[in-house]
């Protein structure tokens, strides 16, 4: 093998080695960051099973959110939301806890009953941004969506983020539409 060769086949080992070093770090840190998530959404659906029950959650303060239309259950051809049930106090700080989100969201049943579904994270804009934050809230590796005023509910500029802790969703756990929630029974 002549010395070009020997450049030539060192420079490939050499890119070979630092690509398969860039993927190794790279799945480490997807595979800690999933994991990571993973445990906090299940310490989140501990802390809030108890909302499974409506009444526990009307007795702590939550209560049922409609639209500026009086629509209550929330719904598009993307798939549903459900009912929200806002806690009022929760939405005004302006820090996130995981394990205390600002709302807990249901699912009509045929036999009149609501299901949990999910829980939501919001924060109103302007009080994020005066407690000192300049960059969106994030929770689970997850950046909040920013909603604009002039908004379904009235409300000035807020930040929200959906986790769908107790309902699977093929959209993606933090994805505002889940295909297998429906209104149909509202």
């Amino acid at each position: 093998m002549n010395i070009r060769n020997k450049r030539g086949a060192l420079l490939a080992g050499g890119v070979a080695v630092a690509i398969a070093a860039a993927v190794s770090v790279t799945i480490a840190v997807t595979s800690s960051s999933a994991s990571t998530a993973e445990k906090d959404t299940k310490e989140v659906k501990k802390a809030n099973a108890q909302y499974k029950d409506v009444a526990v959650a009307k007795r702590d303060g939550f209560g049922e959110l409609k639209d500026t239309k009086g629509i209550a259950c929330i719904d598009d051809p993307a798939g549903g939301m459900g009912i929200h049930y806002v806690n009022g106090d929760r939405v005004k700080d302006a820090t996130e806890n995981a394990t205390a989100p600002e709302l807990v969201i249901y699912e009509p049943q045929k036999n009149g009953t609501l299901k949990l579904v999910a829980v939501e994270y919001v924060v109103v804009k302007a009080d994020w941004t005066k407690a000192g934050h300049s960059a969106p809230p994030s929770l689970f590796g997850r950046q909040f969506s920013l909603v604009h005023e002039g908004n379904r509910y009235g409300l000035p500029d807020f930040y929200e983020l959906h986790a769908w802790i107790f309902e699977k969703n093929s959209r993606g756990m933090f994805d505002d539409w889940n295909p297998k929630v429906s209104c149909a029974n509202a």
